[in-house]
């Protein structure tokens, strides 16, 4: 059975990007995948300093978010903009995920081969789409396979609806798409 890690890159309690990636959870839920939607709040770790890894190892809420990673086929996340690049708290989290515990580790085994579809959500006018690029190219430098489609809602503190869906229709099937679309090619 396909499992599929959802996230979003903020951790705010009323996040865009939290309603939005759900969106695409519900989808690859409905297309037949395990999805396991998480908040990134719930995974408190330092800002990655090597001196720091040296010194005490991976922080266990690093570990137990690198597990996760691991065990799941795929991932959905939804990236804030922040100042044209995605969010500090989400390079954090993939720094820390990346970083091999044991000299027999595989480089990079949280990322490798994995699938991911990318959306953002933004009161700008662009919806984050800016950000999305810097993270494409991060997640395919580090062996992550990024789908090609990808959706930035703009103008979104008035782009959802009060049951947390999108108040645009074609844009609410396109999220919604990315969701089915990574069941798709992971199964393939």
């Amino acid at each position: 059975m396909t499992k599929i890690l959802a996230f979003a890159g903020s951790s705010r309690k009323q996040s865009i990007n939290k309603k939005l990636v759900k969106i695409a959870a519900t989808a690859a839920e409905n297309a037949g995948a395990i999805v396991t939607v998480i908040d990134l709040a719930d995974y408190p770790m330092p800002l990655f300093n090597q001196d720091l890894e040296a010194e005490q190892g991976m922080p266990e809420k690093a570990r137990e978010f690198k597990q996760l990673l691991i065990e799941h086929d795929g991932f959905l996340i939804a990236s804030p903009e922040y100042n044209s690049a995605f969010s500090p708290l989400l390079k954090n989290v993939i720094d820390w995920a990346s970083r091999a515990e044991s000299k027999d580790e595989p480089p990079l085994q949280a990322y490798k081969g994995k699938f991911v579809s990318i959306m953002a959500a933004s009161p700008g006018a662009l919806g984050g789409l800016r950000g999305l690029v810097f993270l494409r190219m991060l997640l395919g430098n580090i062996g992550v396979i990024v789908l090609p489609e990808q959706q930035a809602i703009a103008q979104a503190f008035k782009a959802f609806s009060n049951d947390g869906g999108l108040i645009d229709n074609a844009q609410h099937q396109a999220v919604e798409r990315l969701g089915v679309n990574l069941v798709k090619s992971i199964n393939k």
